[in-house]
């Protein structure tokens, strides 16, 4: 059990980042020259990263799709999360054997030279088939937009959540009338609620699973709470680091404290602690599909507001158009229909954890009925995001730069305030240091929405 999909992010790491296993496999992937499936006269070649319960759920959005529209023949091929698969992909367009549609993260959009590996979305076309702006949180839609055009189109959001135990909760006074988590404002509070809730649970278990020698989740968590103290990263330009090494000390020490004061057992296994009894663990929407099957009586909200302002951090799964030098016709079109079909019909999709992204879905009655996602739907609204830059992103160079000096912090190897000042450097040089896609700095990326 634990987090889902755990092999392949362990993976990631071990593979070193952009190193690609193997070759880079196009036939086996497919080139389009068999034989159109019967009845069809488009086909959409599609390449997805999606694998566990995320792929299961896009086959079956795809299947509905295929049923309703016979005449689009829908090739859809999954490749390795991660690196791997935006190497494959950035090959593919640049050599001109990209497929028809792509997803990526919307972190990764602005590294990856729209323009000129990726095509724009023609939001007429969108419009046409039941897509458009004002179906969208204007923040979300708009991490999309780059020199004017929308390069990405948003499917989700997927978000940190922090997940509890109802029956532990209720013995310790910690639940609302509604059978809700109270609600937490400050760190006084936060550290309070462990603490009483510790006071109630199992012995033998962590009480807090905070993934905390994780370099993913602890930079996530950081970024969430170094939102919520209105922390910034570079100026408008991306010429200037406006990083305050006083709030990240802040939100380090914060994280630090949950280990010292023994809410932590450092390496535990996070979800499995959680199904065995902890009080809480902070994971990703994800690992709601686990936590339910395992028929937990459990809730999730987005990670508490403990320095006041609501953030919490988020990722979202954007469909893209990879480069084709003769981009058009009836197989773009396919493209765009297809997305947009997926978009407007992502129930199924919610049903793996995610936030869908065209808000029409949120306020259906089948959504509202599904619990715990009607809980943190909210999270939309508060969404603490990396900054746009060619470095950040899933898995992003960002990510691998600064994520194992924020581990150091929480796990004890490093003090607070010198991790801070760590991150504040490594930012300098990252800002400084040119996209390998075109060579061009943050500054002179003019990604600028």
């Amino acid at each position: 059990m634990g987090r889902p999909d755990l092999s392949r992010r362990h993976l990631l790491a071990a593979a070193g980042g952009l190193t690609v296993a193997a070759s880079f496999g196009f036939a086996a992937l497919g080139t389009g020259a068999d034989a159109l499936a019967s009845g069809a006269d488009t086909r959409v070649r599609y390449w997805n990263l999606f694998s566990g319960g995320d792929g299961a759920n896009m086959i079956a959005m795809l299947d509905a799709f295929r049923k309703a529209h016979p005449d689009i023949d829908v090739k859809d091929s999954t490749l390795q999360w991660g690196n791997p698969f935006y190497t494959k992909l950035a090959m593919a367009a640049a050599g001109n054997r990209a497929p028809d549609l792509g997803v990526m993260h919307m972190g990764r959009v602005t590294g990856f030279s729209p323009g000129r590996l990726l095509d724009p979305w023609d939001v007429d076309l969108l419009a046409k088939y039941g897509v458009r702006e004002e179906d969208y949180n204007p923040a979300l839609w708009k991490r999309g937009v780059i020199d004017g055009k929308l390069y990405a189109l948003p499917l989700d959001i997927h978000v940190q959540l922090c997940f509890y135990r109802k029956d532990v909760l209720g013995k310790a006074g910690l639940l609302g009338d509604d059978g809700r988590m109270i609600p937490v404002t400050s760190t006084d509070e936060w550290f309070d609620v462990l603490k009483k809730a510790r006071a109630v649970q199992k012995k033998g278990l962590q009480t807090i699973g905070l993934w905390t020698n994780d370099q993913n989740f602890q930079w996530w968590f950081f970024v969430a709470f170094y939102t919520q103290l209105g922390g910034k990263w570079f100026n408008a330009d991306n010429t200037e680091v406006l990083f305050d090494p006083d709030k990240a000390t802040r939100v380090l020490e914060f994280l630090r404290r949950h280990v010292t004061d023994g809410y932590v057992v450092p390496g535990a296994p996070t979800g499995e602690q959680f199904i065995n009894g902890a009080p809480f663990t902070w994971e990703g929407n994800w690992s709601v599909p686990v936590f339910s099957g395992a028929k937990l009586d459990y809730g999730a909200t987005p990670l508490p507001p403990v320095f006041g302002r609501p953030a919490t951090h988020a990722e979202s799964h954007a469909f893209v158009l990879p480069h084709q030098a003769g981009r058009g016709g009836a197989t773009n079109e396919g493209a765009h229909e297809l997305a947009a079909y997926v978009v407007t019909h992502a129930l199924q999709w919610a049903a793996g954890g995610h936030i869908p992204a065209y808000t029409p879905t949120l306020s259906t009655a089948a959504y509202k009925k599904l619990t715990p996602q009607n809980e943190y739907a909210g999270a939309m609204d508060h969404q603490a995001t990396e900054p746009k830059v060619w470095f950040a992103g899933s898995t992003g160079v960002l990510a691998q730069d600064l994520g194992p000096v924020v581990v150091s912090s929480t796990m004890g190897s490093a003090k607070p305030d010198k991790v801070a000042q760590t991150m504040k450097s490594h930012l300098t040089k990252l800002l400084a240091s040119k996209n390998p896609m075109d060579g061009r700095t943050a500054a002179q990326g003019g990604a600028v929405a």
